[in-house]
């Protein structure tokens, strides 16, 4: 099968797409055909291994000191399931799902196992695989952290970073949550933010948020580029910040994934894409998304004749 392999760590040219082995699923594991994935801000981290020196030891224990351990990367994905293993009970082959594969990693290749107990569900029946796969990541993050800071009906929320992959999603999740949602972003994604049902948005390249007064009851972070001593004055008094920011790896549960597929079919959340690109464009997506400019999600067909 083909795969997209992170040789050493670097730039985006340390990826090659090769010829692998194909998996073969365990007693427990199921076997999906990968139709699309995604390249994440985190993969391209994991990918440089670019960290603080404080970061940089303990991400080298994670995922190897002189090269990936698991050098197929990718963490979030949508397919078919093409074969089970015997001791499978809540799926079938044929079965399309949606899955993170967390530090498992896996994404990038034609095909990849998972756990029938790991973070994979049926995909939403209204989406595209490119659609499902590219609202796991974002949609689970926020979730994470609108849990760690109590977010409740009727709190004031601000959503830093609101036009990327987690902001995307922030703003439509605190939205449903009963929220009243201020989105920070570019000039250029302002009405994008609008579209997702952010009640009041704010460029940040002509207006400081923290000079305003208005106070907020959580403030989350969702590029991390902002910081809590900054945030501090437009808190409430018993108020949260939340950010992406050095917090590891978001605490992802099923349910999440089962609230992400009811929230698609009712049509509550919908998926940000902002450009797509085939496997063998794997190394030109990472340079797109190093930029850190992306819209929402960028999207990998690996099967072209997927939708």
């Amino acid at each position: 099968m083909k795969a997209v392999v992170c040789t050493k760590y670097g730039s985006p040219d340390v990826l090659q797409l090769r010829e692998v082995d194909k998996p073969v699923p365990k007693n427990n594991e199921v076997l999906v055909k990968v139709h699309a994935t995604t390249v994440t801000s985190g993969d391209c981290r994991v990918r440089s291994c670019n960290s603080s020196v404080l970061l940089w030891v303990p991400m080298r224990l994670i995922l190897g000191f002189r090269k990936h351990r698991k050098p197929i990367l990718g963490v979030e994905l949508a397919g078919e399931i093409e074969a089970v293993g015997k001791n499978i009970k809540q799926f079938k082959t044929g079965d399309q799902v949606f899955a993170l594969t967390g530090m498992s990693f896996g994404a990038h290749a034609e095909y990849t196992c998972i756990p029938e107990d790991g973070m994979l569900a049926l995909k939403p029946a209204n989406a595209t695989y490119q659609e499902a796969a590219s609202v796991l990541f974002g949609g689970t993050t926020a979730l994470h952290f609108f849990r760690k800071g109590h977010m409740q009906s009727g709190q004031k929320v601000l959503i830093y970073g609101a036009s990327g992959a987690v902001g995307t999603s922030a703003v439509q999740l605190a939205k449903y949550f009963g929220a009243e949602v201020t989105g920070v972003c570019s000039s250029t994604n302002i009405e994008l933010v609008k579209s997702l049902g952010a009640d009041k948005v704010i460029d940040y390249t002509k207006e400081d948020f923290t000079n305003r007064e208005e106070l907020y009851d959580i403030i989350f972070d969702a590029v991390g580029k902002t910081s809590k001593s900054n945030c501090k004055k437009a808190l409430t008094p018993n108020g949260s910040y939340v950010t992406v920011d050095g917090q590891g790896i978001a605490k992802v549960r099923k349910e999440d994934l089962i609230l992400l597929k009811e929230l698609m079919e009712a049509r509550k959340i919908k998926s940000v894409i902002d450009r797509h690109y085939s496997l063998e464009q794997m190394t030109e997506a990472h340079m797109y998304v190093d930029k850190g400019h992306k819209k929402g999600n960028v999207v990998i067909t690996v099967n072209e004749n997927s939708n």
